[in-house]
């Protein structure tokens, strides 16, 4: 019985890389993925990954090991990731621009015995895993012997390897943004979810020929888009790094029609030089997430682009990470809002007790669905924490109307207590980028012996802007349209802030910096 069982779970069972495989039986012939100077077609991406599932078990990895990926974005990272997956490996995503004690953070915390890593970035690797569990280094591309090189030709080998669809597949790591980043244990299952609620929230269809220049270690560029595309048959366009200027000639030139980027590269996009002389009108389907777009930009934007569609995409890792979309149909009537639940997707906003709050109260959103993770690497108190009541703590603060549309007010870690009275920075946030002399603007609460928190604004100029009269004028600014108790208690100048590479703004690392 059991044997008959665990056949017909292999009979069932859909993994993530199991997408690639049914696009491939589909249309092999068609292009996949162009990168650089390659072009791959689906039947040489499937046999791609499986050459290299091969070359990885033959290295001596096993089932559930941990194989942390440090690379920029390539062919080559894609492959890794999909081969991992078939292979029954759980692979890493590694921020590529971290070194030191936080990469070697991320390399213990998962407990990776394999570090995949483009050759440029292997010095920093190799700097730090002498203390760590990793035994073996192996270069992605670019290298004699490289995971690529040996993924493009000889003959299909079979694997002698049983995946099933709860195995883990990738330990995705929270953004840290406020603390930590913890790995959020997600498994096929899971991811395979959460690409239906895209394909279905987010219109994605084969004739797209969607271009992807966010990183690809980063969940939604990943699991939002590239994945879910391929799952539909798309032609999907990888570059390495986001340089506006090569966007936008590759808008025109190449007649791409679709488009994911976290606000500041929108901003970048609408404010470039050559946004003006190029044609974009090949594009149909613009999306962003990961913070909020300056509602001046996207007026830019859609002005220019009139038949452009955007969508607003809202959620976190631990679920995979799309959890509600804004439409393009409703982005005239609420464009302040994160939209509604996903497909997949169940969720209430509760207050501090666990109780639904009445529409248009501010509480924490949370969530119920099978995108979800399965908890945090190693971590069961928090796992604990974030699971309670059974329901999935998202710790976002939002506001919900009677239809279901969420407003995101603020991070819940990220409400500032001063005197005793709490105060949402991104209210804060929002008065201060409708300044004219305001490019960008976060708002923390600094550690203060009378107020608790001190309502701290971190600013960078405008073109334009006085820097010696600026902080007085924002500080007045400020108190014409909110309470005084929300009025920053000081005001200072930068010239950028910290941000992850999805475009989340570092909190934490400017609290940090009043310590």
């Amino acid at each position: 019985m059991s044997a008959s069982m665990s056949s017909t779970a292999a009979i069932t069972s859909s993994r993530v890389d199991d997408l690639l495989r049914r696009s491939a039986a589909r249309t092999p012939q068609r292009t996949a993925l162009v990168f650089a100077d390659r072009t791959w077609t689906y039947a040489e991406l499937d046999s791609a990954v499986t050459r290299t599932a091969a070359r990885l078990l033959g290295e001596g990895a096993a089932h559930g090991d941990r194989v942390a990926a440090f690379g920029r974005n390539s062919d080559a990272y894609l492959i890794a990731f999909l081969a991992c997956a078939r292979a029954g490996l759980v692979h890493v995503p590694v921020n590529y621009a971290l070194g030191g004690e936080e990469l070697t953070y991320l390399l213990e915390q998962s407990g990776s015995t394999l570090v995949l890593t483009d050759p440029a970035l292997r010095p920093a690797v190799e700097e730090v895993v002498g203390g760590t569990g990793v035994r073996l280094v192996l270069d992605l591309r670019d290298a004699e012997g490289s995971l690529l090189e040996g993924a493009t030709d000889g003959p299909v080998p079979e694997l002698d390897v049983q995946v099933a669809e709860t195995d883990l597949v990738q330990l995705l790591y929270t953004s840290g943004t406020t603390s930590r980043p913890k790995g959020a244990m997600m498994t096929h299952r899971a991811l395979v979810h959460e690409y239906v609620s895209c394909l279905v929230g987010l219109d994605l269809d084969p004739g797209d020929r969607p271009l992807h220049a966010m990183p690809l270690y980063h969940s939604a560029q990943m699991h939002v888009f590239l994945m879910p595309w391929l799952a539909v048959g798309a032609t999907n366009t990888l570059v390495e790094a986001p340089d506006p200027a090569d966007l936008l000639r590759r808008i025109e030139n190449d007649r791409h029609g679709a488009f994911f980027a976290a606000p500041t590269l929108w901003v970048a996009l609408a404010n470039h030089a050559e946004f003006g002389d190029r044609d974009l009108t090949s594009m149909r389907k613009a999306y962003y997430g990961a913070s909020i777009m300056p509602g001046p930009v996207l007026a830019t934007l859609q002005e220019a682009l009139p038949d452009l569609g955007f969508y607003n995409c809202f959620g976190q890792s631990e679920i995979g990470p799309l959890a509600t979309v804004l439409r393009p149909e409703e982005h005239t009537d609420r464009p302040a809002s994160a939209g509604r639940a996903a497909l997949f997707v169940e969720l209430r906003v509760v207050d501090s007790d666990g109780n639904d709050v009445a529409p248009g109260e501010l509480g924490e959103v949370v969530y119920r669905s099978p995108q979800l993770c399965q908890g945090y690497w190693d971590k069961p108190e928090e796992t604990d924490e974030a699971f309670r009541g059974g329901w999935f703590h998202s710790g976002d603060l939002v506001r919900a109307d009677a239809e279901g549309y969420i407003e995101v007010v603020d991070r819940i870690k990220d409400v500032i207590n001063t005197g005793g009275v709490l105060v949402a920075s991104r209210e804060i946030e929002d008065v201060l980028f409708a300044h004219p002399h305001v490019a960008e603007a976060a708002v923390v609460g600094a550690p203060d012996t009378r107020w608790i928190e001190a309502v701290t604004a971190y600013v960078v100029p405008a073109p334009g802007a006085d820097p010696d009269t600026l902080p007085g004028v924002l500080t007045d600014h400020v108190k014409e349209h909110l309470a005084p108790f929300k009025v920053p208690k000081a005001v200072h100048l930068v010239e950028e802030l910290p941000r992850n590479a999805s475009g989340k703004i570092l909190k934490r690392t400017l609290r940090d910096g009043q310590d």
